[in-house]
């Protein structure tokens, strides 16, 4: 039997069928569809989110160790996060198959940056598959277990965006159960003591050169023998593009296994071809193999190593050939940022901030990263996920050092404090800083799709958990002066702010109400009694002065003709931020 599944899907029907029992991550895209399809097979696999990357590696170590097999899942920035764990598992070995799917994101369509993730594979000295499609995405996953467990390595799958999200055709097959593999105890490998590592350390090195004797023969990597005159070297979604631009005009080596690179089966293929082309996605990592081998080829002098690929750009830049485009007046298409849901939350918090003066402000990942956009404009930087407290902390110290008083306020949601925020906290606490943090509790991890999260009060499967409670975890850990506050009054976080100001010592806001998307649950409706209503503008009493515009709600819309103000009712769910801003009081609330 045969379905139409994306990458992310076919990756779990691979871990269903490889016999997997046991599936950690975090929620981030291009990953986040995986594990939240492993969760319904819950009779066969536990799946759930962690707090963070590392600690999802973390656990997916353990099972392995007990003789699980078991897949990690993360996006391209959270193998950052999980390095520390991946580089000593490639010393330690593993037991039961580990499997890491990592989601690189060329484009940046939702990331921080555009690493190339095949490096983590070559420095950690990890096995790596790259899938083109959604069969290969499956197959690969019950071919990586075999590969993890007969050379006693970890395997990074390698996925991208459009290997996730793209859907095909794939063969679907049955589950085949696994007892657990005998635990020993090894005190060498999974005791990471210098004196051990330096032992497993040749040990590695020995493993590398047997994955590269594998590299050659494995069905993964193929030629494909069609015009001799140009070779195509490609790896993952950019075979496939390469096979639409050439088609039978050129002969393909397909790499699907890429760490270590294939070297008999590069010089093989280069030889019999007159022209190389190596096309790969943002880095050179194919290329810099093949010209070590001294092989003449064409790579990124012509291929662009920024953002995505299509067959297109490769078209264009490798045979002058150019597909005409509708032709069309951009002048006239209206720019589409952004912005932050109708009802949001954040925005009564951000339309506050922004007046506060004589501050910096240290933002973060997630939703609330639109309050630097217009119209709030209210951070000064936001680097990656959980460091707006501990830059903040940095550069507070640096003000305090310089005689200045300038304070500074971090914000960062309820996930990303509990994915990295609450250590960088702890480090507030412990060097006396008076940083101002803000934690923007939506009861949800909002950005990546509603997944659940330690602060959540439910787990992956659906099960009811006990909640962490932010404030009480705060003060836990040193924080003297906490507030909680309702983001949607815009009086209280006011005061709140101006409060924290007055301290000279580290301080905690937490503004606690549910995002307007969010499925409510009982315990939601209970504690914070959300009804149906919407607020309406009466024109007569509208001055058209546009205060309301300046919170930046989608659902407010001025009529340049009429020069008033006008709600729209499809968006509108009554969160009376624009309400409270109106000088003339035109905006009331109805349906309550």
């Amino acid at each position: 039997m045969k379905k139409l599944l994306t990458g992310n899907e076919a990756v779990v029907q691979g871990a269903y069928e490889a016999g997997v029992t046991f599936a950690a991550g975090y929620p981030g895209t291009p990953s986040t569809e995986i594990l939240e399809n492993i969760a319904p097979l819950k009779d066969v696999i536990v799946a759930e989110w962690a707090p963070n990357e590392k600690v999802a590696l973390e656990s997916v170590i353990g099972a392995s160790y007990m003789g699980a097999r078991a897949l990690a899942t993360m996006k391209v920035v959270g193998l950052n996060v999980a390095a520390d764990p991946l580089f000593s598992v490639c010393y330690s070995g593993v037991n039961g198959g580990l499997v890491i799917i990592n989601a690189d994101d060329p484009g940046l369509h939702s990331s921080q940056d555009e690493q190339d993730n095949r490096y983590y594979a070559k420095m950690a000295k990890a096995a790596l598959l790259e899938p083109s499609d959604s069969q290969e995405s499956k197959d690969m996953v019950l071919a990586g277990f075999e590969i993890s467990e007969q050379f006693d390595v970890p395997v990074i799958i390698r996925v991208t965006t459009r290997t996730c999200h793209s859907k095909s055709l794939v063969e679907i097959g049955e589950r085949k159960e696994r007892e657990l593999k005998p635990y020993q105890k090894k005190p060498m490998n999974y005791n990471l003591m210098p004196a051990h590592s330096k032992q497993l350390r040749v040990i590695a090195e020995e493993r590398m050169r047997k994955l590269e004797e594998f590299s050659n023969t494995t069905s993964m990597n193929y030629i494909e023998w069609n015009n001799k005159q140009i070779g195509v070297i490609a790896s993952g979604i950019s075979f496939q593009y390469a096979k639409e631009v050439f088609g039978t005009q050129a002969s393909y080596l397909k790499l699907g296994f890429t760490h270590p690179l294939p070297e008999q089966k590069i010089k093989e293929f280069a030889a019999q071809v007159e022209r190389l082309y190596i096309i790969e996605e943002t880095e050179p990592y194919i290329e810099e193999k093949v010209k070590q081998l001294g092989i003449p080829c064409i790579g990124k002098e012509k291929i662009p190593n920024i953002g995505e690929l299509n067959p297109s750009i490769i078209a264009k830049v490798l045979l002058g050939e150019e597909k005409p485009l509708i032709q069309y007046d951009a002048s006239v298409v209206a720019g589409r940022p952004p912005v932050l849901c109708a009802g949001c939350p954040h925005r009564g918090f951000f339309y506050e901030l922004a007046k506060v003066k004589n501050v910096f402000l240290s933002g973060d990942i997630g939703c609330y990263a639109l309050g630097g956009a217009n119209p709030f404009k209210s951070f000064d930087w936001s680097l990656c996920m959980g460091s707006s407290i501990s830059i903040a902390h940095g550069a507070q110290q640096t003000l305090k050092q310089n005689k200045s008083e300038q304070r500074v306020i971090a914000f960062i949601g309820d996930s990303t404090f509990m994915h990295t925020g609450v250590n960088s906290l702890l480090d507030i606490v412990f060097n006396k800083s008076n940083v101002i943090t803000c934690i923007l509790d939506n009861r949800i991890t909002g950005m990546t799709g509603h997944q659940e999260n330690p602060a959540s009060g439910y787990t992956l499967r659906g099960e009811k958990t006990r909640a962490v409670n932010i404030e009480e975890l705060v003060k836990a850990i040193g924080i003297q002066h906490v507030k909680v506050i309702n983001p949607l009054q815009l009086d209280q976080i006011k005061e709140a702010l101006a409060w924290a100001l007055e301290i000279n010592e580290a301080s905690v806001i937490i503004t606690r109400w549910p995002c307007v998307l969010k499925r409510m649950t009982e315990d939601d409706q209970a504690e914070f009694n959300i009804g149906k209503a919407q607020c309406r503008v009466d024109e007569e009493t509208c001055i058209g002065c546009k205060q309301c515009i300046k919170t930046g709600c989608p659902a407010l819309v001025f009529d340049k003709e009429q020069k008033k103000v006008k709600i729209d009712d499809s968006q509108c769910n009554g969160c009376e931020v624009c309400l409270q801003v109106c000088p003339v009081s035109a905006i009331t609330k109805v349906g309550e």
